[in-house]
């Protein structure tokens, strides 16, 4: 008896010390949900985005060297693929000797105005001897001094004298109107033909395929020897050092969820043990299957209700991220602390600067104006 009395005192002991073991156990539970994990979202469906950059030719040519191979990195603005030049090299080269041909002519049509005044001047000139001759001879008329036949001659002077003054003019003014009162520089036909060197020299320039952006080469599909065309996609560049996490998140897990809040993430590659850290940018504003090539048509019968995903874009530390550097796809697992719930729900203003910007695609055109420059210099003389 004195036996199953112990035997029961001591399970009501180990009943009461589990008891009490549980209800610890739920209460450190509630203060930790209360504390920290209410104010928690997390997922594990997210990865690793990053931009890619379609590397393409901005005119058509025949490749001749390729400088980079897949995961090989690049600079912003150097050369990765070259095209042949032979065609535009010709075409810069007759396009230089049209310019300078441009200039000359203008030059001397420049010169030939000058000219034409000179000879107006002179027609102007002997106008008024004639007219001279005239009016002494007409004060001699009647008399034995001068025959009517010396005084028709120099009427007939006078005509002459006034109709080549008048096709003087006319010519000098055909050319004064051609020529306008702009320089050589100015003319149109030089204009033109300055852009047109222009143009030639920006299609020499583009035979060299530079990169937009430092980053590394993936998915090369161009040899040494293919004929591309304009808009060809050469090979992808991806700037890792500009990536971010896409964490898809249930409907439900949205409602607390705001653009500032910080977010602590890791990385299947480097596991639990390294922690990233980052902001919530933005919400996506649909549903992935929204956006999906073939959306779900959820007005047919048979439809079957599934907890859509909206992706949230993550941005994270650059210091992080080169320390530790991460891959377009990988997996991650992101900690959302949603407890500051001053940010907007979605983005309320636009961007003040660009997202994207590049200047080494768009080659300087003040090194074509030097050309021209000087090769007006060169050919325009004096003018």
């Amino acid at each position: 008896m004195d036996i199953q009395v112990k035997k029961a005192k001591a399970r009501k002991r180990n009943l009461i010390a589990a008891t009490s073991i549980f209800a610890a156990v739920a209460i450190i539970y509630g203060v930790y949900w209360g504390t920290v994990l209410r104010f928690e979202e997390s997922t594990d469906d997210a990865y690793v985005a990053g931009h890619l950059m379609q590397l393409t030719p901005e005119i058509g040519g025949t490749v001749v060297k390729v400088s980079s191979e897949d995961t090989d990195r690049v600079e912003a603005g150097q050369t990765v693929v070259q095209l042949d030049v032979n065609d535009a090299q010709l075409s810069f080269e007759r396009a230089r000797q049209n310019y300078v041909m441009a200039v000359r002519e203008a030059r001397q049509m420049m010169t030939s105005a000058q000219q034409l005044a000179a000879q107006s001047d002179a027609r102007k000139t002997d106008l008024e001897r004639a007219q001279a001759d005239l009016k002494r001879r007409e004060q001699l008329a009647g008399t034995e001094a001068i025959s009517p036949e010396e005084l028709a001659h120099a009427r007939d002077a006078v005509k002459s004298a006034q109709a080549a003054l008048e096709a003087s003019s006319k010519q000098q003014k055909a050319t004064t109107d051609l020529l306008g009162n702009d320089q050589i520089a100015q003319q149109p036909k030089v204009l033109a033909a300055a852009t047109s060197l222009r143009e030639a020299w920006l299609a020499l320039e583009r035979t060299r395929v530079k990169a937009p952006a430092a980053g590394y080469i993936a998915r090369r599909n161009i040899q040494v020897g293919q004929r591309v065309t304009a808009g060809t996609p050469l090979m992808a560049i991806i700037p890792l050092q500009n990536v971010w996490v896409d964490a898809n998140f249930k409907e439900v897990q949205l409602n607390k969820i705001r653009i500032g809040q910080s977010v602590e993430l890791t990385a299947d590659l480097y596991g639990s043990k390294l922690t990233y850290h980052g902001k919530v940018a933005g919400l996506s504003a649909g549903t992935g299957s929204a956006f999906s090539l073939l959306p779900a048509q959820n007005a047919t019968g048979n439809w079957i209700k599934v907890v859509q995903r909206v992706p949230v874009r993550i941005t994270l530390d650059r210091q992080e991220l080169l320390k530790h550097p991460l891959r377009v796809g990988l997996s991650m697992n992101v900690d959302v602390s949603t407890r500051n719930q001053d940010g907007p729900l979605l983005a309320d203003a636009p961007k003040a600067s660009s997202v994207q910007e590049t200047h080494v695609l768009t080659p300087d055109l003040q090194q074509a104006d030097v050309l021209i420059k000087q090769l007006l210099n060169a050919n325009a003389g004096s003018n």
